[in-house]
């Protein structure tokens, strides 16, 4: 089975009631903890690269473990760029094999956004890839996304239809109250999710997939372990999976994952080094760190995505 584009994902999702984990990668270990875990689970999976993953793994090297990872497993992958930041990024990508991109115009004011995201648009289209659009922007810091909380702002339903219209963009990541990173609230501030918003804007775009970026959750027992083999990572709070759930099951297709999967991996790496200080074989540390990978993602898959068995 070769690469897939998310149409037909969304379709089904949407009418169904779940959503696609969208897992950023960015190394061999990753992907296949990622992978294992969707096999397993009989999920379809989309696989997103970053712009600080492409300067870290190189773009060869990361479409061809997703290209491996297809041929392993047989499932439904889309290989994804996540927060293209400008055209030539999504241009790149779209000519190296990616079959969804994403650019994100929603740091520029509303009319340059819809410029931009129609040039894209009309270019991946052209080669049989899809794209994602963003309104609304969420603060936190995450890569090469760096937005404070004072230029966050939420989506505003009223330009939805408008900007799908004029972008022909095939999915919207909307801001609703996720934010990038771990630290998402500060003490004593409770997580909250804008479901009056994504209704609206489900009411708007009725079976249009929507998508939500900063919704990683944040394990605590993570944070524990890395904080007690010498970590210094404050309480982190994340996004209640109950809510996660709640939006799965309205237009909600697409949720992006990816400072869980760190978190994960870096808890696994300093558990194992700190109990056995002498080994320096990678595969021996890169081993649990990447079985911790395939049990956070298919508690994902299953507890809150709701897509396992979907592949099918």
């Amino acid at each position: 089975m070769p690469l897939v584009t998310t149409t037909e994902m969304f379709r089904r999702a949407y009418q169904e009631g779940y959503a696609i984990g969208a897992f950023n990668v960015n190394n061999m270990e990753i992907v296949q903890g990622i992978t294992e875990a969707a096999a397993e689970e009989k999920a379809p999976v989309i696989l997103q690269v970053s712009a600080g993953a492409r300067k870290y793994a190189k773009h060869i090297y990361l479409t061809k473990l997703v290209e491996a990872a297809v041929a392993d497993t047989g499932l439904p992958i889309a290989l994804h760029l996540d927060h293209g930041a400008d055209f030539e990024i999504c241009k790149s990508c779209v000519d190296g094999g990616f079959t969804s991109v994403m650019i994100d115009g929603s740091h520029h004011d509303y009319e340059d956004n819809v410029a931009l995201t129609k040039k894209v648009v009309e270019y991946a289209h052209a080669h049989g890839v899809v794209v994602e659009g963003e309104l609304g922007q969420l603060a936190g810091i995450e890569d090469d996304v760096n937005v404070s909380e004072d230029d966050a702002h939420f989506t505003d339903p009223a330009q939805v239809e408008d900007f799908v219209t004029r972008t022909g963009v095939d999915s919207l990541a909307i801001a609703i109250g996720t934010s990038h990173g771990a630290y998402k609230f500060k003490p004593g501030q409770k997580p909250q999710l804008r479901f009056d918003i994504l209704e609206e804007v489900g009411r708007r775009l009725p079976g249009f997939p929507i998508v939500l970026h900063g919704a990683s959750s944040v394990t605590q027992s993570d944070v524990a372990i890395v904080n007690r083999f010498g970590g210094q990572m404050p309480d982190a709070i994340g996004i209640p999976e109950e809510m996660l759930r709640k939006a799965a099951s309205m237009a909600v297709c697409k949720i992006n994952i990816d400072s869980d999967l760190r978190l994960a991996m870096t808890a696994a790496i300093r558990q194992y080094m700190a109990e056995n200080p002498s080994h320096f074989d990678p595969r021996q540390y890169l081993s649990p760190a990447r079985a911790h990978i395939k049990e956070l993602v298919r508690h994902k898959i299953v507890d809150v995505l709701g897509c396992a068995g979907k592949a099918e």
